[in-house]
């Protein structure tokens, strides 16, 4: 999160930088890269019985982002969002009715591949702001539980594997580059995933997965970038 912060800032500062009026005609292609910070929602699963609640967070995790844009009409472009994988922290608060404690159980690896259509307000403006609709696909991998020794024996000692689904959903972005230069710009990005997830759960006397809720990730994905359009 620091590392989002000071590019933040120093975003702010090159904004103020006068640059050349850019031109998104038909056939523009910009390449944007940078880093992104993904903000789960809090209680992404909630599993409840008459004994106890346990309440599953997925962390925020930031990484390394890639962004290319083919402007197809001087307001119309496909937006495509790549990254490195975000690796997330997954904690769990457990309440037995003596006060909530909560524990990292389980790490997870992610990756949100998004198409998005855009539409760019002022194709020949300094600062040109947009917004844009797509589908996001999220793959996780790496997903690997905390020994039980770790958490305090928290963690049932039969359970060896967590899995979570691919998910597919809807994303919403809106953003805007600043022209620095005759082809440079600094970019801001903010999106929004909707992202459900299965969480699964397998012991050493089944065969298979079994599920055990659906977990509502959905984050706010918010990145900072240098981009070049050509």
């Amino acid at each position: 999160m620091k590392i989002f912060t000071r590019a933040l800032v120093a975003a702010g500062l090159l904004a103020f930088v006068a640059g050349p009026a850019l031109a998104y005609e038909p056939g523009t292609f910009v390449l944007r890269g940078g880093v992104g910070t993904v903000a789960p929602k809090s209680h992404s699963l909630k599993i409840s019985d008459e004994v106890e609640s346990v309440v599953i967070d997925v962390e925020n995790s930031t990484s390394m982002t890639l962004t290319g844009t083919y402007m197809f009409d001087a307001n119309w472009g496909i937006d495509v969002l790549a990254a490195l994988p975000f690796k997330h922290d997954i904690k769990a608060t457990v309440d037995m009715g003596e006060g909530p404690v909560t524990e990292k159980i389980a790490s997870t690896k992610q990756l949100p591949p998004t198409v998005s259509l855009q539409y760019h307000f002022s194709p020949d403006g300094d600062f040109q702001p947009y917004v844009g609709l797509g589908i996001n696909w999220t793959t996780f991998s790496n997903t690997k539980l905390v020994s039980s020794s770790e958490v305090n024996g928290e963690v049932d000692d039969e359970l060896v594997k967590l899995a979570l689904d691919n998910s597919t959903g809807v994303a919403a972005q809106f953003g805007g580059d600043w022209a620095i230069g005759d082809h440079a710009v600094v970019n801001f990005d903010i999106r929004y995933m909707d992202i459900d997830s299965d969480v699964k759960v397998k012991f050493f006397d089944i065969d298979e997965f079994e599920k055990i809720g659906t977990a509502k990730i959905d984050p706010w994905v918010y990145s900072i970038n240098l981009g070049y359009r050509f």
